[in-house]
């Protein structure tokens, strides 16, 4: 019997310890790996956004900024929540293709003491696309 209860507290122990760490998880955010997946994205959407045709006949790259913020808004919406983020777009040029990306991720308030405190997480991200050319 003593066994058998020791068994149980363990098995509760750890269902408790469970529901605790996908509390803290749907709380938390990390600063790296919303910067890398915002990274990645706008990278992703760069190549998409390329204009070959004008690449076909100049040899310089140039992207499409609607294709652009299309492609990226796309790409965040399945990548993250909706309703939790701001983006806003900086600089961007078709040619040479550069683009900086701002991501506001909006946190949920807590109330500590009397006070209630949100804490928003800022990305901001600079990406350039270039090639190499065999000149």
């Amino acid at each position: 019997m003593k066994e058998s209860f020791w068994g149980y507290w363990i098995i509760a122990l750890g269902v408790g310890v469970i529901v605790i760490m996908m509390l803290i998880s749907n709380v938390s955010t990390t600063n790296t790996q919303d910067y890398y997946v915002l990274k990645e994205i706008s990278e992703a959407a760069m190549i998409d956004a390329v204009d070959y045709g004008y690449y076909r006949e100049s040899g310089e790259l140039r992207i499409n900024k609607e294709k652009f913020v299309e492609n990226f808004l796309r790409r965040l919406s399945e990548s993250i929540p909706t309703g939790t983020s701001t983006v806003n777009f900086y600089n961007l040029y078709e040619a040479p293709p550069k683009v900086s990306v701002e991501v506001t991720s909006k946190s949920n308030t807590y109330q500590i003491n009397s006070s209630t405190e949100t804490f928003d997480i800022v990305n901001r991200v600079d990406a350039l696309l270039e090639m190499n050319s065999n000149d």
